[in-house]
């Protein structure tokens, strides 16, 4: 059945990704996107691949979800909303907190009370969550079972130490997967909207008729992430510095480790989450269950990229950083039929084949972390 999907920060990168497989898939879209200039550059329609990829096969509206005109104007004639339009600098978001606020949970709030006081044929509505509401994750202690530690304390990483500990429990701890009836505790401003979106979402779309799924995605990359946002991920701010022949600083030890999901897997899990019914009312992990740390990934992009910069592993550490996490996946497996398709090292290889084709542009990477040193969260 032919659907007609509303995608909030449809120009976005996991947005205009979507997009395309909807279009492709037969379903007609409506991309409704701020064209945020820190994403897209200030002229979006010569400097933003990411709006160019969708501009002629969508309807592109243009207009903010802390709107609740411009929403209000949008959500009419749709059946599902894809809500992805949110602020994603997990550093950024502690020292730009009203700006977060106002945009993740505001917007959320703003569309659910459009829902809530208009005609509309809206049927089903899939947000974007993420890893960030889980913190410092998962782990096995000797003496204590399953344990959710909290954030790392700053004398601790100062001091070089920057395993997890829990109160009473025999070292070292055991990673092991976070699923989804894992402890929700936020460390940053970023992780607690992200989960506030999620509540919002699943406890208001039912008593609207609408069938609600969190998706909790990972650590999100690929062909169309952005070069030149220093929020974005390492790959693509390490991939900036590679090609500019630059040292690259490891922060902590580098063995600090994330679970890197490639876009095309990402988009299939969202499209089977919005055309089947497996997840409604439920929140699910979106990964690919393998923790992969900083420095397997600089050795990833030097292969990938053929050559090698300087690597200097400074100790350096930002308050609010996780040390570790990886999805536990088997629920996405359950009810949404899906695994992550894309090993890491064809989806480095994919990627740097990618930037290789795209212009040489100076990233904000450098400002953004004096910006954290002058609000003391960089140590």
């Amino acid at each position: 059945m032919k659907l007609r999907v509303l995608v909030t920060g449809g120009a976005g990168f996991i947005g205009s990704n979507l997009t395309k497989r909807l279009v492709a898939e037969g379903h007609e879209v409506t991309v409704f996107d701020s064209l945020l200039s820190q994403i897209h550059g200030k002229r979006p329609e010569v400097t933003s691949f990411l709006y160019q990829s969708v501009v002629d096969i969508a309807h592109v509206v243009v207009g903010s979800v802390t709107s609740r005109a411009d929403i209000a104007r949008v959500v009419p004639g749709h059946d599902v909303i894809v809500h992805l339009a949110a602020e994603t600098g997990t550093g950024q978001s502690m020292y730009e907190i009203d700006r977060y606020v106002e945009t993740n949970v505001g917007g959320t709030a703003k569309i659910l009370d459009v829902l809530a006081n208009s005609d509309h044929d809206v049927r089903k509505m899939v947000v974007a969550s993420s890893r960030a509401i889980y913190g410092e994750g998962q782990y096995q202690s000797e003496n204590l079972g399953t344990v959710f530690p909290l954030s790392r304390a700053d004398q601790d990483m100062a001091a070089g130490d920057f395993e997890v500990t829990y109160p009473g429990a025999v070292l070292p701890l055991t990673l092991v997967a976070t699923d989804e009836s894992s402890r929700i505790q936020p460390s940053s401003v970023y992780g607690i909207t992200k989960h506030t979106q999620e509540s919002m979402v699943l406890t208001v779309a039912p008593t609207l008729g609408i069938a609600p799924v969190a998706l909790r995605y990972q650590n999100v990359y690929g062909p169309g992430q952005s070069l030149t946002n220093p929020y974005t991920g390492i790959l693509s701010i390490f991939s900036t510095l590679i090609r500019e022949g630059k040292e690259i600083n490891v922060f902590e030890d580098g063995l600090e480790s994330r679970d890197f999901v490639f876009i095309d897997d990402v988009v299939d899990a969202t499209y089977r989450a919005i055309v089947s019914n497996g997840a409604d009312g439920l929140a699910v992990n979106v990964g690919s269950g393998i923790a992969t740390t900083v420095t397997e990934v600089i050795a990833g992009l030097f292969q990938a990229f053929g050559k090698e910069v300087p690597v200097r592993v400074s100790g350096n550490y930002r308050l609010g950083d996780i040390r570790h996490n990886f999805a536990g996946t088997a629920l996405a497996v359950e009810k949404l039929d899906f695994r992550s398709q894309i090993s890491f090292r064809e989806g480095v290889s994919r990627f740097v084949n990618w930037v290789d084709a795209q212009p040489e542009v100076g990233g904000e990477y450098e400002s953004s972390l004096a910006e954290m040193r002058a609000r003391k969260l960089l140590k």
